[in-house]
């Protein structure tokens, strides 16, 4: 909404004055929610970091905003305190990396030590006698410290309601398959619920049985665990409740008409531990999943099979899958090896469909109004309102921002004896994406049996998930590791009942009826819909499809599917003191985590990893990489449909660690042996990038904490493609002279490009104009012709099409280029580079392991390929800026540094500036412990 007339400013600037001054007559929000303390400093329990911890999370830690907040933000641009002031030390590392010393960390992070010293107590906050919350001037974090374990968690849900409660809100309604009736009916919000709720669809019954599988079969900790939710929903609540008395709840909850802005009316619900799975579900299965996409990568085989014939096509096929690249970057490079998900000899059971008969599982039905459309309906708005007017017209959640394939976060570790202290250092944290506010929150929690600073995802905080305890500090990055199996049930009787273990079978029918109407924050016009999802005994139904005649339903049966919440334990054994006291208990603490991770960990004496999962134990003559048929010996040894349990890979079988060397990881294959779960884990990752710089400190030695930030952040500028790709298709394109005066120049640029490192990087902060333009122009336009001229000819339409179906040819940073979405950041995880790569050198004649079954470009002929490629840069310098980035809601066309830059996607009434683009996590540690217990 741009319209700001003069009149319109003055009378809105005076409501928002109105409110300021008691309209709706807000208490002061400490005094109303809690009893206060003068500011105390509090203690820095079992400290032994000795300020060599560090962490940044953007844009900041309070993500609350009253009404008054959104409207002086939408009318004056001013922010709430605390909500953006960690964004421009995140976002200065760009250009200040290169200079950096131990002595600058500060500058670019947080201190992440215990406690909060003299002269820096903000706020001291006494919800219960038994807990004080107590956040510091610079931040705002809430350091919460109880002195019963119910207090603490109070605490925790307290402070969360603090910072987080309208985000908390949005999650559980997306979890739960609601988010329209709540945040209204924007075609990306009814896009949003239909991508989620069908791949953890639950009744009230189902998320009641998960909370008392917990607390009936975990033993004392899971009795524990259960009493800890409560707590901190308790601590919700209370928080809920005071603050819609105080009037001080966040602005959101008016702006979607669910509380009146003059009378009050209206409610908040309270939350319920049932709510927590359902935030869990949402979190779990964005950055925590791995497997599934048998069906795509089943079509993508029949197609191989369809042009090159039965054997031959099978093999081209897996050449392009890459199970097991021999050249891949490994997190484990120490040779040690951990068979997982691999393809047997002889296998049985795959389940490949009849040809052109795969049609995906109908979703919604009985659409009413703008159900499935962009129909617009505004709502007449007090004049107050006027400036909020329409903000979630385009999704609450932006397109894009959320779901989709996610290849999150990455990690830095080197052993002492490379170090410049002798101790490890770290250098890690979760990429998961730019929120505002976050998805995570940054808290520390101090009370019986919990010590821990970091981050937790907003809603299912009870523990530190990713932080620092006393004397050591653990993070993830996802895996992605194969625990999703594709079945194909035969149908029998209709299409609703199917064969189980011989026996004709009616599948469970579950579904959410949704209805929206216009609010003040999004116009769009009334509507509903029905969400519809079959269940059965081999999880959800996704496609409908014949096999020899014979009518199927693919279904995807997951490890964690009604067990959203099981990692609990493995959480609460983290923050723990007590048990984790040294690497090998720290990697008994990541076991009990179900979703796929990748787990890290460092103290003062070693550095060590470990690989979480809930890996079924196959059978041993079934394919995973392909549709599998439901029957009882091809299910997983010891299924049991009831509770979707089954026998696990044990804890010895999981990629482990103590001690190497060195570890990086940024989302690739762990381990020798250990199958990758999808396309994209070859010759050239985006792991390369970190793997090459770390190697080279650790040969050196004297690595610090400053020189292993800068080996990251200068991988996070870096353009995979130029750094990797180009050194070969420069290679080819100098094969002969270029004559073309234009395509010679393009290619001088190019190669100037290379030689100073393919930075995609300012030329100074806040210049918004790239060191090399022109280079990075042409690589983004060049890149997906180039794949094109490369390989379409010789794969022909279907087989590329099909291949492109199982993983995007692209992902740079720009918005327009790959399937990401824009301003997010994370760049270069998904892309054939490591196909151009090994093409390009069976073209050249060099050495390849594990090489692609034929060589593509120019058909094996170095001269035609270099036309092809010739051909493909002569379009791409054709291509005027304004195409290769167009304009999107945030960037004008062809504005190439902001095409990259990174958003934080409002998920309230608060903005924030773009900043420049890097390839880092979201939230970062840099660790470096000099002591321990």
């Amino acid at each position: 909404m741009r319209r700001r007339t003069g009149r319109l400013r003055t009378a809105t600037a005076a409501a928002v004055f109105a409110l300021s001054a008691g309209l709706l007559a807000p208490l002061p929000q400490a005094a109303a929610s809690a009893d206060t303390a003068a500011p105390t400093a509090t203690a820095a329990d079992g400290d032994l970091c000795k300020g060599q911890c560090a962490d940044i999370l953007p844009p900041g830690q309070n993500g609350n905003a009253t009404l008054a907040d959104i409207l002086a933000h939408k009318v004056f641009g001013t922010r709430p305190g605390h909500s953006s002031d960690q964004l421009s030390r995140y976002d200065s590392l760009v250009g200040g990396y290169g200079s950096l010393t131990d002595a600058k960390l500060n500058d670019f992070f947080n201190d992440s030590s215990f406690g909060v010293p003299d002269g820096q107590v903000e706020s001291v906050t006494t919800p219960r006698p038994d807990v004080t919350i107590t956040r510091d001037k610079k931040t705002g974090v809430p350091h919460i410290k109880g002195s019963t374990r119910y207090g603490t968690e109070f605490g925790a849900g307290f402070a969360a309601g603090q910072d987080r409660l309208w985000m908390m809100d949005l999650f559980r309604h997306i979890g739960r398959g609601e988010l329209t009736p709540f945040a209204g009916g924007a075609l990306a919000n009814q896009g949003l619920e239909q991508q989620f709720w069908p791949s953890a669809p639950y009744t009230e019954a189902d998320y009641q049985a998960q909370i008392e599988r917990i607390r009936t079969t975990e033993g004392a900790r899971g009795e524990q665990a259960m009493a800890d939710v409560q707590a901190y929903v308790d601590g919700i609540n209370t928080y809920r409740v005071q603050s819609k008395n105080g009037r001080y709840f966040p602005g959101e909850y008016v702006l979607t008409g669910h509380i009146d802005s003059i009378t009050n009316v209206g409610e908040i619900q309270p939350f319920t531990l049932s709510d927590l799975i359902a935030i869990a579900s949402v979190v779990g299965g964005q950055f925590g999943g791995g497997g599934g996409g048998e069906v795509q990568a089943a079509l993508s085989l029949l197609a191989a099979q369809q042009k090159y014939g039965l054997v031959e096509g099978t093999k081209v096929w897996e050449s392009f899958r890459q199970r097991e690249d021999p050249e891949a970057v490994l997190t484990l490079h120490d040779g040690s090896s951990f068979p997982f998900a691999n393809k047997p000899a002889n296998p049985r059971g795959t389940a490949l469909p009849d040809a052109a008969t795969v049609v995906p599982e109908q979703l919604v039905y009985d659409r009413t109004g703008s159900a499935g459309s962009n129909t617009k309906s505004p709502l007449r708005a007090p004049a107050m309102l006027e400036p909020a007017q329409g903000m979630f017209d385009d999704g609450v959640i932006e397109p894009g921002s959320i779901g989709g394939r996610r290849g999150m976060s990455n990690a830095l570790l080197v052993s002492g004896k490379s170090t410049a202290s002798g101790h490890p250092i770290a250098v890690f944290g979760p990429q998961t994406g730019y929120f505002a506010p976050q998805l995570m929150m940054l808290q520390e929690l101090q009370g019986p049996g919990i010590s821990a600073r970091g981050v937790s995802f907003a809603g299912v905080g009870m523990y530190v998930q990713m932080g620092r305890g006393q004397d050591y500090a653990w993070s993830a990055t996802s895996s992605a590791q194969d625990i999703t199996d594709t079945y194909a049930v035969e149908l029998c009787q209709d299409d609703v009942h199917y064969l189980y273990r011989g026996v004709c079978t009616p599948m469970e029918k579950l579904e959410k009826r949704n209805a929206w109407k216009p609010t003040v924050a999004d116009s769009t016009a009334a509507g509903s819909y029905r969400m519809q999802v079959w269940r059965t005994n081999y999880g959800i139904v996704t496609h409908r499809a014949k096999i020899g005649g014979k009518p199927v339903a693919y279904t995807s049966l997951r490890t964690t599917y009604r067990h959203e919440a099981d990692s609990i334990i493995g959480f609460q054994m983290l923050n723990d003191p007590s048990f984790v006291t040294d690497a090998a208990s720290f990697q008994q603490a990541a076991h009990n985590i179900d979703y796929a991770f990748n787990w890290f960990y460092a103290d003062s004496r070693t550095a060590a990893y470990f690989n979480s999962g809930m890996n079924p134990a196959r059978s041993p003559d079934t394919d995973p990489a392909l549709p599998i048929t439901a029957e009882r010996q091809y299910e997983w040894q010891g299924f049991d449909p009831a509770n979707n349990t089954a026998g696990y890979t044990s804890f010895a079988q999981h990629p482990q660690s103590i001690g190497q060397d060195y570890y990086i990881s940024w989302n690739n294959r762990q381990a020798k042996g250990y199958a990758t779960a999808g396309f994209g884990f070859g010759a050239v990752h985006r792991g390369d990038l970190l793997n090459s710089r770390v190697a080279k400190l650790v040969a050196g030695g004297g690595v610090t904490r400053a020189s292993l930030t800068r080996a990251m952040e200068e991988a996070a500028v870096t353009d995979l493609r130029g750094e990797q790709l180009l050194p070969e298709l420069l290679a080819v394109l100098r094969s002969g002279p270029v004559t073309d005066p234009q395509l010679n120049t393009a290619i001088q640029q190019l190669e100037s490009w290379r030689a100073a490192g393919s930075p995609r990087r300012e030329t100074s902060p806040g210049s918004h104009n790239y060191t090399h333009p022109d280079a990075v122009r042409l690589m983004d336009a060049w890149w997906p012709l180039l794949i094109e001229a490369e390989f379409r000819p010789g794969l022909g339409d279907d087989l590329y099409r099909a291949l492109a179906g199982n993983l995007p040819v692209d992902e740079s940073p720009a918005a327009s280029h790959g399937p990401t979405g824009g301003h997010s950041g994370s760049a270069f995880q998904n892309g054939w580079w490591a196909f151009a790569d090994k093409d390009l050198r069976q073209v050249l004649g060099q050495p390849v392991q594990g090489p692609l079954a034929k060589t593509y470009c120019g058909n094996g002929d170095l001269a035609a390929c270099r036309d092809a490629l010739l051909t493909a840069l002569k379009r791409a310098t054709a291509e005027p800026a304004t195409e290769v980035y167009p304009a999107d809601g945030s960037c004008r066309a062809g504005e190439q540094w902001c095409a990259d830059s990174i958003i934080q996607r409002a998920l309230g009434g608060i903005t924030h500036p773009a900043i420049s683009w890097q390839n880092r996590p979201t939230y970062q540690q840099v660790v470096e412990f000099p002591s321990h217990r």
